[in-house]
């Protein structure tokens, strides 16, 4: 199975490119599952979901965290040696980390980077936070961590904490761009 891991800050466009990669591997004859995390189909998924729309106590934020977390280990564990699927996408996979406090974050990245299974598509989609603010305006519901100050935080996190095996790509680009980015990253590591 490919594993492709899809990262990146709110309004990055992390869901419009596991969607199109999607399209093209099942172009592919390829039979695709996207895990975007949180995900609706299951209690942490949901219980993470509720407490990202509520309001931005630190309450909330932990249970976010703690839930999303276990969504993913949900995932994993479902997907990962599913025989049937031969191309799992993970949206929002390490880079939650990133929403935690100080020094959990580092830590919990670590950690997490140790257990978890990584791949070399793994690909952090960045956007500068006032495109991103943009972005979410055109949304109806707003997450508390979508705001000019989280996402500025989070953003400089995850460049205190990425390595070198993470693909960085402008999303601050027009969507069929970004694309052909990552397209072409999957198409040199494949060949």
């Amino acid at each position: 199975m490919d594993l492709i891991i899809i990262d990146g800050c709110d309004a990055s466009g992390k869901d419009t490119h596991a969607y199109k990669l999607k399209d093209m591997f099942e172009r592919m004859d390829k039979k695709v599952e996207i895990r975007s995390h949180p995900e609706g189909d299951n209690l942490f998924g949901r219980i993470a979901k509720d407490a990202l729309l509520k309001d931005g106590s630190a309450v909330n934020k932990l249970k976010a965290s703690i839930f999303y977390a276990l969504d993913v280990f949900r995932s994993l564990k479902k997907y990962y040696d599913d025989d049937e699927v031969d191309v799992l996408i993970l949206v929002r996979y390490l880079m939650g980390t990133a929403y935690l406090p100080d020094p959990l974050c580092g830590i919990s990245y670590e950690v997490f980077r140790k257990i978890l299974p990584t791949s070399e598509h793994m690909f952090f989609l960045d956007v500068n936070p006032e495109e991103a603010l943009e972005r979410l305006n055109e949304r109806e519901d707003r997450e508390i961590f979508e705001n000019y100050r989280d996402i500025s935080r989070v953003r400089n996190k995850v460049f205190s904490i990425i390595d070198s095996e993470w693909h960085v790509i402008d999303t601050n680009k027009p969507i069929d761009e970004t694309y052909q980015n990552i397209k072409k990253i999957l198409d040199e590591k494949s060949s």
